[in-house]
């Protein structure tokens, strides 16, 4: 995927694939999503400490400049591995992407 874009998979690629299924919401709006949980038992958590406030506190207390960044779309923006493209495939009509 490159900036985004879903890479369309090969015909002489090897293919494990996740199919997709369409969820309605109430106000009538789908989202194509995948049931990968499976892939669970095969992720390694990365375990972060709660920081502390108070050195947080004392940290921003030093900054020169604060900003706020809007994170509520981040979870759809992280980078992937080769390897975890390919566990993350989905078959469509038109074709397998990764």
């Amino acid at each position: 995927m490159d900036l985004g874009v879903p890479r369309k998979v090969g015909h002489n690629e090897q293919v494990e694939v996740t199919t997709p299924v369409i969820i309605t919401w109430n106000n009538g709006k789908s989202r194509m999503v995948g049931d990968v949980r499976a892939l669970n038992t095969y992720t390694i958590p990365e375990k972060y400490p709660i920081p502390r406030i108070h050195e947080k506190l004392t940290q921003l207390s030093r900054a020169k400049l604060i900003t706020a960044m809007d994170a509520l779309m981040g979870f759809h923006q992280n980078f992937l591995t080769d390897n975890a493209k390919k566990l993350l495939r989905i078959i469509v009509h038109c074709g397998i992407f990764e």
